[in-house]
């Protein structure tokens, strides 16, 4: 067995890997970059080593520093956890020939399946079903558009490198789809340094079916059954659960062992994620299921496979890149009962889910009833720097139903401030009748976004018990007396903007929510949301905004990688004027009136903070 470890990663991934190692007796080590120096994964480590400076391509995605820093710290494997480096074939065989243990898949099987358009044509002659599509070297736009026209819109265009929804773009119409190249070929070369695609249809009610495979170095290879990652928000995964709804025993039988197909093809070792796609417009069909793409990896959605099966998947790891051989043969592994993981993300639902970052002043977590795994904790920072998610939290419970209602509470017990977060949403999704029926697809929270984004308006309860807070601090209007009828307290405060005049009962009764007081600051946790309250300022005191009428702001700190406009420019409602980067993705502004651009201060590569002017329109 492995003795000791460095965890190529960071946040909860390292987190969760050092969890796993230290039940083994396993030595950690863990790296951070200097805005991690006082991160909980670099404090639970054996030992912790600096690895360069915040921007990821300067410190986790360095290669050369990895692996100094486990001959400094004479670590004897590399673990590079999910994302950054795990799917790096270059990495891998760097680890290797250092004289390291790399743990994951051999590079060969990385090289394999990285590359989606030779990824599907390795598995179509494995016998495994694939989608329609072009999978072909000429990449020109001209016939990359001519091809689209030939398979019938809608389309999907496809990184040929891409993973986590990056450099994917759904095409309607033919007159779309240059545009849409462009900026698909643009987010796949930031993300992945290589910006050639692949198209497929796109199916109309598609599901996102995966299978977790596990193979040894002994020419073992075993599935842990599927998992259903249906609920997304522009390709991103929301919500996942094991097993599939309305999967029966025969598809998961046809699909499991095509993923067991796909891993040897390929002479896969360790974890891997076997992904498809389902046409759901008439149930789960085995021949309706085709191969999307291998994720050469373990997924941040392992812990529903780990609640179903009672088996740890990092410890499968490890044990496989020691070279033992797999833990459980297939007759040994069943479903017991049933487990769902929502993604709690630094976001606001009610501004279009734009990132959200900041302190973490008030950070807690439920801990009943669900498993929680966390990067953060009270007291750190939310930055632009590295992905949204902040923390994942698992359900596990003998039916779906019960599953979805232990999580949705959960959910709605966060308690995150400043930072806004999407747990009302998530628990919102838990608790639609449709999810709970099982009718779900890609397409589900986009169909019913107006339903599942919570209203940032307090409710009464919510009002009241902010009133009842600030009573002692606040100087009350005199009680009323009115005949037949109790004394009554009015307490004037301010929320987001709002000015709320509360008729509180006297004597106030306590709250039943969570409520925090800081100086001036009421805060009233409830369902999952944060609400701050302020004494209501006079008429007239109130700020100045910081900008106003046609001004076009930054909805958040990042970096400019597109001006689609000029100034002086005639626009149109709704065009394109600015793109930014932030937390990986792409953010969009359009023109909110139609107008003339009278100043541009926006410049390609600039790097912004929030509530910048990018740009000023006068209406046409």
């Amino acid at each position: 067995m492995i003795t000791s470890l460095l965890i190529a990663n960071r946040g909860e991934i390292a987190r969760r890997i050092i969890r796993t190692a230290r039940r083994l007796g396993i030595r950690t080590v863990a790296v951070y970059s200097e805005a991690d120096a006082n991160a909980p994964h670099v404090r639970e480590a054996d030992e912790a080593v600096p690895i360069g400076p915040a921007p990821a391509r300067e410190s986790y995605l360095v290669p050369d520093k990895l692996i100094a820093a486990a001959r400094q710290s004479g670590a004897q494997a590399i673990h590079p956890g999910y994302g950054f480096l795990s799917e790096n074939a270059g990495f891998a065989e760097a680890v290797i020939a250092a004289g390291l243990t790399w743990v994951g898949p051999p590079p060969s099987a990385i090289r394999a399946m990285g590359l989606k358009d030779a990824a599907k044509k390795r598995m179509a002659e494995a016998g495994v079903p694939t989608t329609p599509g072009y999978l072909g070297e000429d990449q020109s736009p001209e016939r990359l558009h001519r091809e689209a026209d030939g398979i019938g819109y809608p389309v999907l265009i496809k990184a040929v490198a891409g993973g986590g929804g990056k450099g994917m773009r759904k095409v309607d119409r033919s007159e779309d789809f240059p545009g849409a190249l462009m900026s698909c070929r643009r987010e796949a070369s930031a993300s992945f340094g290589d910006d050639r695609v692949l198209l497929e249809k796109y199916v109309t009610r598609p599901r996102h079916i995966e299978v977790q495979v596990f193979a040894d170095q002994h020419g073992q290879a075993v599935h842990l059954f599927e998992r259903d990652c249906s609920l997304q928000r522009r390709h991103q995964k929301v919500i996942e659960e094991a097993p599939a709804p309305g999967m029966d025993a025969a598809t998961r039988e046809s699909v499991c062992q095509a993923a067991v197909r796909a891993a040897r093809a390929v002479g896969y070792e360790g974890a891997g994620t076997i992904e498809f796609i389902a046409d759901a417009s008439d149930g789960l069909r085995a021949d309706r299921i085709w191969f999307m793409e291998m994720n050469t990896r373990l997924q941040v959605e392992h812990p529903v496979t780990e609640a179903i099966t009672g088996q740890d998947l990092v410890e499968w790891q490890l044990r496989i890149a020691s070279g033992e051989p797999l833990p459980l043969a297939q007759e040994q592994l069943h479903i017991r009962g049933h487990a769902m993981e929502a993604r709690l993300y630094a976001e606001n639902p009610a501004t279009g889910f734009l990132p959200s970052t900041g302190p973490l002043t008030h950070f807690l977590l439920p801990t009943e009833s669900v498993r929680v795994d966390s990067g953060v904790e009270q007291g750190g920072e939310v930055t632009p720097t590295y992905d949204p998610m902040i923390a994942k939290l698992i359900a596990h419970a003998p039916t779906r139903s019960m599953a979805a209602a232990r999580l949705a509470a959960a959910c709605r017990a966060v308690r995150v401030w400043p930072v806004k977060t999407n747990a009302a949403f998530l628990a919102r999704c838990l608790e639609h009748p449709d999810f709970l029926a099982g009718a779900v697809d890609t397409g589900f929270i986009g169909a019913r976004l107006d339903a599942l984004v919570p209203g940032a308006d307090p409710s009464e309860a919510v009002l009241q018990a902010a009133a009842v807070a600030r009573l002692a601090p606040v100087t009350a209007a005199p009680i009323g007396f009115r005949l037949n009828a109790p004394p009554r307290i009015e307490v004037r405060l301010e929320s987001e903007g709002a000015r709320h005049v509360i008729q509180v009962k006297a004597p106030p009764r306590p709250s039943a929510l969570p409520v925090v007081t800081t100086g001036e600051q009421t805060i009233v946790f409830a369902q999952g949301l944060a609400h701050a309250f302020t004494p209501l300022r006079e008429e007239g005191t109130a700020g100045e905004a910081t900008a106003s009428g046609g001004a076009v702001l930054s909805p958040m700190p990042g970096r400019i990688v597109t001006v689609s406009v000029e100034a002086k420019a005639s626009v149109r409602k709704g065009q394109p004027l600015v793109t930014l980067e932030a937390m990986k993705m792409e953010h969009t502004l359009l023109a909110p009136f139609d107008g003339v651009v009278v100043e541009l201060p926006a410049k390609t590569g600039a790097q912004v903070a929030e509530g910048v002017v990018l740009a000023r329109l006068e209406p046409a």
